[in-house]
């Protein structure tokens, strides 16, 4: 049914103009790739990039595709060749770059079109594009794009902001080239201005989580329970299946299981301990920060990446410091599939959280079901526990907590005494761990009834007057502190 409708969609719009229905410009990894999945699914596609000889190297891979595919080097060539109402969905990085382009394509374009970033934007650059555009009759969207290359050519997950207008006319092809989960296009409207982008900043925060978790449980296999590559894929493998079953977990075993061509050593065991990060992780962090929401388990996935960078400093560190670590018995596979489950289950909360926070503020209106949704295939966090979190949603989340709904307390019940047994042996062994003892201390937190904020109040009141509440008396009081 849904294939019927893309198609008379497509035949419609051919008849109505038989130039390109939607314009890609910037044809890097993933415009090409997004590119090729349109005329794949049978869209004519006009393709344009900055560099003119990319065009020519581009076209050739487009041939026998069921969509035609026309290049233009020149600007306003390019936008000539597509259908009005125009859809331009821009794959630059979405920095300076983007406002140079926005000024100069605007100029260009008619009432009704419609420009796309597709990059890793910061959503309050979406925010401030789409309002400088405001009233001119342009619309701006802001759409984050999840699955890698890969991703991109064969149905990425996406997250659209924007106006309703741009939507509608952005929609059937966004639902044509995105993944599917059971039939679903992985693919949604979320909401306005930078609804979209935030939530591929979020996805890629909780990516970075997920990442650091998996890392590790792989070290403490490695370094304390003396496990080789081999070995240890065969524990991820295991975990392929059941409730942790998801895209990370595979490559995971995957990547364990590889050989190095070049040594006949696991891949794993040639590669530096030096990870990059491009900077969602720390725009979640910051934002999470800026709206008072926790988001301890991304800071601590942000942090590691970090100190990762300063490794001539810890291998001198190494042979200078004392760790004073105590003999621990180090649990099997099981304690360490619950320790993963529970810290998932939590790293996702934090990032809902954060979500929600961010809705309220900005006005989006967000559908956390729905965006939980939409990353059961395509993304990088596409896992099996997403459409448990959905229902959760749907259930309602007490006092907004995902880790209140009733099923998450009977996951977490199950799972936490893992974690617990995992992150002591970790501590008195000198392993670190600062994802998973994040995620733990955050649970700790949250099932404190009475934490210990007075004492931060009283430090605060004596040394500068900043007053205290009292559990018995409303308004604010100062104690009559010795000094």
């Amino acid at each position: 049914m849904f294939a019927a409708t893309t198609t008379a969609w497509a035949e419609q719009m051919a008849q109505h103009d038989n130039r390109a229905q939607i314009g890609v410009y910037g044809l890097g990894t993933m415009g090409s790739a997004l590119a090729l999945n349109l005329a794949d699914n049978g869209f004519d596609v006009a393709v344009s990039n900055r560099e003119a000889d990319w065009i020519d190297s581009f076209l050739p891979e487009a041939v026998g595709l069921s969509g035609k595919v026309t290049g233009h080097a020149d600007l306003a060539e390019f936008v000539a060749a597509i259908a009005t109402p125009r859809t331009i969905l821009f794959m630059i990085p979405s920095t300076r770059p983007m406002d140079l382009m926005i000024a100069a394509i605007t100029p260009l374009l008619s009432d009704g079109d419609t420009i796309i970033d597709g990059g890793n934007a910061d959503f309050h650059d979406t925010r401030r594009r789409g309002a400088a555009l405001e009233g001119t009759g342009i619309h701006f969207v802001g759409v984050g794009v999840s699955g890698g290359e890969e991703g991109a050519r064969r149905g990425p997950s996406m997250m659209v902001g924007g106006s309703d207008h741009s939507w509608q006319q952005f929609r059937p092809m966004a639902e044509a080239i995105a993944a599917r989960f059971q039939g679903d296009p992985c693919v949604a409207h979320l909401g306005p201005d930078g609804a979209g982008h935030f939530v591929k900043t979020v996805h890629n925060g909780i990516e970075y989580a997920d990442m650091q978790m998996i890392a590790e449980l792989y070290g403490l296999m490695r370094d304390k329970a003396g496990m080789d590559a081999g070995r240890i894929a065969q524990v991820f493998d295991s975990w392929r299946s059941g409730p942790l079953a998801s895209y990370l977990i595979d490559i995971t075993a995957k990547a364990l299981a590889t050989s190095d061509a070049a040594t006949g050593q696991p891949v794993i065991d040639v590669i530096r301990d030096q990870a990059g990060q491009k900077g969602t992780g720390r725009w979640t962090l910051i934002e999470a920060l800026e709206m008072g929401q926790s988001a301890s388990t991304i800071e601590a996935a942000v942090g590691a990446r970090g100190w990762s960078s300063e490794g001539d400093t810890r291998r001198a560190a190494h042979d200078l410091l004392d760790p004073g670590t105590q003999p621990a018995d180090i649990p099997g596979a099981d304690d360490m599939e619950n320790a993963m489950l529970a810290a998932r289950i939590l790293g996702h909360s934090q990032g809902f959280r954060v979500l929600s926070a961010a809705s309220e503020q900005f006005k989006w209106d967000l559908d956390l079901a729905r965006i939980a949704e939409i990353w059961r295939a395509g993304c990088i966090i596409r896992s099996a526990l997403l459409d448990e979190f959905a229902d959760a949603v749907r259930e309602g989340l007490p006092h907004g907590h995902l880790i209140l709904a009733p099923s998450m307390r009977k996951r977490l019940a199950q799972a936490l005494p893992g974690l617990r047994r995992v992150v002591s042996a970790a501590v008195l062994s000198g392993q670190p761990m600062p994802a998973l003892s994040a995620a733990l201390a955050w649970h700790d937190t949250m099932a404190l009834g009475r934490g210990t904020a007075n004492m931060i109040q009283a430090q605060r009141d004596y040394f500068g007057a900043h007053g205290f509440e009292r559990m018995d008396i409303e308004g604010a009081h100062h104690g009559d502190w010795e000094r």
